[in-house]
């Protein structure tokens, strides 16, 4: 499968999660062409600030697969991770980051976010991780739009 169809994935785990007043996130964690687990921000359901979709995900792959380490796994994101979302991706050792809309994206929506992107973190903190920006970024940037319009949304 493409970039494109994994993301399609990622669109599909956040609007799940905006059908249940979650914010606009979803992330999907693959390993060989297959889908290691597909979920999105849970951070309103568990009143967890660090509940974002890529942690998340981050925390049932590390469970499904019994290890901290998750190498030759790639993350997809509808959005770009935020510094802790990437940290995360680095210690995890997750070989690629591939995401759609960016913080700027989500700044614009309210969210608080930092505006350190993840090429600034992987090249100030050496991190290996291969990141690719933009993909179905029009897509994931309608999921910001469909979330402003619902009036009981929830921020942070």
């Amino acid at each position: 499968m493409t970039h494109e169809d994994w993301m399609k994935v990622a669109i599909d785990a956040c609007r799940q999660g905006m059908s249940t007043g979650q914010t606009p996130f979803g992330a999907v964690i693959v390993r060989d062409e297959e889908i290691i687990v597909k979920t999105h921000n849970v951070v309103w359901a568990t009143t967890d600030i660090t509940a974002h979709a890529e942690v998340n995900a981050i925390r049932l792959a590390c469970a499904k697969l019994r290890t901290v380490d998750l190498s030759g796994c790639r993350i997809y994101s509808t959005c770009e991770p935020c510094p802790m979302c990437f940290s995360a991706c680095h210690w995890a050792k997750l070989d690629q980051i591939v995401y759609g809309s960016s913080i700027a994206d989500a700044a614009g929506c309210g969210f608080s976010e930092l505006t350190l992107s993840n090429m600034e973190m992987k090249t100030q903190g050496g991190s290996r991780i291969d990141v690719v920006g933009g993909v179905l970024k029009d897509e994931c940037s309608q999921l910001f739009r469909e979330w402003l319009m619902n009036e009981s949304r929830q921020g942070y």
